[in-house]
């Protein structure tokens, strides 16, 4: 390590570790040597101090950039770029500047300000159309117009990844670059598709976001909109995939957090002469609304917020009388949450007769209130030669009843997002698209759980296709070109992927303890510190605690407590339960839950374009002998907790058409003929013996043949490429 400096009067520059400021610059008063243990410093406020080096490392302190240097608008101009040189210089564009954006490279990294700042109006989206990258200063319009005229000029398909941590503006941001892609396309014909495409954000958001500890308006589920363009590279429409969203909460908020605002909406709106016969109040009135016990958000009206909810569903086509089956639903799921259970004995408990919330709630409903009163304390188990019925304990029932209201919030979920997708779908022949991803953001909190397990997994994930694209595939480029260059160390988190996913793994070991007869949270977390605890370096057990565990993320180290993952990995809903709900008068309801039985291939798209999850395909067991008949099977840990169909739709570059173009009519009738007397298709995984040829005639294209997908509406997602 050489230590330069002018020989006139000044010294180097470093960076050494404080525990409040994290990083404080110092300056060296005598020259290094090596062997020197000690640096002797002096510190910008006039202190000197002695810096003892590591004797282990021996390594020095990070040397800090020229003054001249600091402030640049991309981090890849810096002379030194390490952390502390990355954070002071986006510090001084920050607070000095008030800039929120730097780039580093192709990157855009924001700094969320809290506040709305003048810098998003249609004159600066006219400002940033037709410029290239680096002419103008650090945008999120930058990045769109970049993607934009990439797309037109190479006649290749983008996407832009929206990453952070929670609480980091991912959302606004993936608004602001939907919103530029809008004014700058225009639309494709007179039906202001556009507008239809911006209006999807406050549906969303209203039914999938929530407030944390973080965040006024967290998003609580991931999401790829995928925005469709003609010949011409004007918006014809968009589709929409979501992933993972986080049910828990319909039923249970930590402290200062709420439950999804739509609920809150619909309670600040309670008075309104249409919403009487769903017999609301106020939000501290229901249990599934007053948990975190801060039911209003400062700012925020939620009267007015079910006013843009309302008009962005009639834009999208959602019909008033549609609206209100809707709000009938959540309405129901309120309500149902006020369901209380008195226990008869250790094993068995009933409802009190006539109980108000479970009268409006089936009413509201259309179903039989002795029916759902039976079904919400007993279940149905079969054996071998009868069936019959075994009273539940007052605590099952309440985790049913949670089950239940999940089940049916999620469902409604998939349908509201199903009819926005055949809002935003467009008749015309789609030629390029532009995908944003906006995912929710690495979490570590007080108290962690199944939730935030399988929120930073999922960024695990992400993050590794991140350094696989700025990093990895970067340099073999460069090497590729013989282009002189030191290769960079970058920190590679397949490890960490290791630990949870592989076999033996945290998710294996979790969905293993699913299937015992006497699985519980204790017991599985006894397994992780067999099979885990100092035999990987990522893992770790708090010194005062068998219940929990830490795992060391890319991001930061998170403690888990181990209570609920079984739970809320089973993700099941009592089958009987189901069924009285499908044999509801009311229309709305029977259809949320009539696609559950469809047979999808594992890979394919849902008729929503959501993706299913699943990490293997497995054919459903037959019910054993004493088996609870419940309406799910597969645990959430067996969905790969949506990383991997993540990454496959960042490698989504091929539009359906190319392929359909490009593939011989006859591999697609071979497929067929072979499918036409299988029923279980999800089991076709296990005919890894059948290779079929796949025969792509000339056809000049800009398009390389590998990046070729093969579209979901043939039903063959459960192909591999050979």
């Amino acid at each position: 390590f050489l230590w330069i400096h002018a020989r006139e009067c000044f010294y180097a520059r470093v960076w050494i570790p404080d525990p409040e400021e994290v990083w404080k610059s110092a300056e060296l008063l005598k020259d290094y040597k090596p062997g020197d243990k000690v640096l002797q410093l002096r510190l910008e406020e006039g202190k000197d101090l002695e810096y003892c080096l590591d004797p282990k490392t021996k390594e020095l302190p990070p040397l800090r950039n020229p003054d001249i240097l600091v402030g640049e608008n991309d981090l890849t101009a810096l002379s030194y770029l390490h952390e502390p040189a990355v954070l002071h210089n986006l510090k001084v564009r920050f607070i000095d500047s008030k800039l929120i954006y730097t780039y580093c490279g192709i990157v855009l990294v924001a700094i969320n300000p809290y506040e709305q700042l003048p810098i998003y109006g249609e004159d600066i989206i006219n400002a940033y159309s037709g410029q290239n990258m680096g002419d103008m200063d650090p945008h999120i319009f930058a990045v769109a117009e970049e993607a934009y005229k990439q797309m037109a000029r190479d006649e290749r398909n983008q996407s832009i990844i929206v990453s952070g941590e929670s609480g980091a503006g991912k959302t606004v941001s993936a608004k602001y670059a939907m919103r530029y892609f809008a004014t700058v396309s225009g639309s494709a014909s007179e039906a202001n598709v556009e507008e239809k495409v911006l209006a999807s954000n406050p549906i969303m958001e209203s039914i999938g976001n929530a407030k944390t500890t973080r965040n006024d308006n967290s998003s609580r589920f991931g999401k790829y909109i995928e925005i469709g363009f003609d010949k011409r590279y004007r918006i014809i429409g968009a589709n929409m995939r979501t992933y993972l969203l986080e049910k828990s909460r319909v039923v249970f908020q930590a402290e200062e957090e709420r439950n999804y605002h739509i609920f809150y909406q619909l309670c600040a709106s309670a008075a309104l002469p249409e919403f009487k016969t769903l017999r609301l109040g106020n939000a501290d009135y229901f249990h599934y609304t007053k948990q975190g016990g801060s039911p209003v958000i400062d700012g925020v009206d939620d009267a007015k917020e079910m006013v843009n909810t309302r008009q962005a569903c009639t834009l999208l086509g959602i019909s008033d009388s549609y609206q209100m089956g809707i709000f009938r639903i959540l309405a129901g799921i309120l309500h149902l949450g006020n369901v209380e259970f008195a226990s008869r004995d250790s094993d068995s408990c009933t409802i009190p007769p006539k109980h108000d919330p479970l009268t409006i709630f089936c009413d509201l409903m259309g179903v039989e209130y002795e029916e759902m009163a039976h079904w919400l304390c007993h279940r149905k188990l079969a054996t071998a030669t009868e069936t019959y019925i075994k009273p539940i304990s007052k605590l099952h029932a309440i985790n049913a009843r949670d089950a239940l209201a999940k089940h049916i919030y999620a469902n409604l979920f998939n349908w509201i997002v199903d009819h926005v997708n055949k809002a935003l779908h467009s008749t015309i022949k789609q030629h390029s698209f532009i995908g944003v991803l906006d995912i929710y953001g690495f979490e570590t909190f007080e108290i962690n759980s199944f939730e935030q397990f399988c929120i930073n997994y999922a960024n695990e994930k992400l993050q590794q296709q991140f350094n696989m694209h700025v990093f990895k595939l970067e340099q073999e480029e460069y090497m590729k070109e013989q282009i002189p260059w030191t290769l960079i160390d970058f920190y590679d988190n397949q490890p960490c992927i290791n630990l949870i996913e592989a076999k033996m793994g945290i998710l294996d070991l979790l969905d293993e303890e699913c299937k015992m007869p006497k699985g519980s949270d204790d017991t599985w977390a006894q397994k992780l510190y067999n099979t885990h605890l100092n035999k990987c370096a990522l893992f770790e057990k708090p010194r005062l605690s068998n219940k929990a565990f830490i795992i060391k993320h890319f991001a930061d180290k998170v403690e888990y407590q181990c209570e609920g993952f079984l739970e809320k990995n089973k993700d099941t809903v009592y089958e009987e339960q189901i069924k009285v709900l499908k044999s509801s008068k009311f229309k709305l309801l029977p259809e949320l839950f009539q696609d559950e039985e469809k047979v999808l291939s594992p890979t394919s798209a849902t008729p929503s374009g959501r993706v299913p999850l699943s990490r293997t395909a497995v054919k459903p067991a037959k019910a054993r002998p004493g088996q609870t008949s419940k309406e799910h099977k597969k645990t959430v840990g067996h969905q790969n907790c949506c990383s991997s169909q993540i990454v496959k739709v960042l490698n989504l570059y091929t539009p359906v058409n190319e392929f359909e173009e490009r593939v011989l009519v006859s591999f697609i009738r071979t497929i067929q003929l072979r499918l036409r007397d299988r029923k279980d298709s999800p089991q076709l995984l296990m005919d890894a013996k059948h290779i079929f040829p796949v025969t792509f005639p000339f056809n000049p294209s800009s398009l390389a043949l590998e990046t070729i997908q093969i579209p979901a509406s043939l039903g063959l997602g459960f192909i591999s490429r050979v």
